[in-house]
């Protein structure tokens, strides 16, 4: 049997690859578009995620510890997070539409809110572990939202 670090570590890294499927078209047209003056920080982004991506692959496994017998509806909670929260990319991109993006940020926030409230009764820790997820999606949610104002074409 797979242990269920492994697993869920596995189903993390697989949906997070989702994220990257984007063509050399689809990278030059995120490329040319203006940013807010006030993002310095767009080289750490794929940092940020990486550790978003680890704390929520921790934060899954210990509520599976936690509820071996009944985790189930919590781990599809954190399967729809996460598809949610990779789809922002590829649909932000293939769809070249800033308020797509916005509002796949804005629904991942929302559904990270929701599994938090069911995550921490079950384990403070995993809950904690959400936290950089909670933090960040508004950041990026209000960055792809501020480019809309810069990029009115890309709407």
């Amino acid at each position: 049997m797979i242990p269920s670090w492994l697993a869920i570590g596995a189903v993390t890294f697989l949906i997070a690859l989702g994220g990257g499927t984007l063509t050399p078209r689809d990278v030059r047209w995120f490329a040319r578009l203006r940013r807010p003056s006030w993002l310095t920080f767009e080289a750490l982004i794929p940092v940020i995620w990486t550790v978003i991506y680890i704390c929520g692959a921790i934060s899954a496994y210990l509520v599976w510890e936690a509820r071996p017998d009944n985790g189930w509806p919590l781990m599809l909670f954190y399967l729809l997070v996460e598809i949610t929260i990779t789809a922002y990319t590829p649909v932000t991109c293939k769809l070249r539409s800033l308020q797509a993006g916005t509002i796949v940020g804005g629904t991942g926030f929302v559904l990270g809110l929701i599994l938090a409230a069911f995550v921490f009764p079950v384990s403070t820790w995993a809950g904690i572990l959400l936290l950089p997820y909670l933090l960040w999606s508004p950041i990026g949610t209000y960055t792809t939202w501020k480019m809309m104002e810069l990029n009115p074409r890309e709407i």
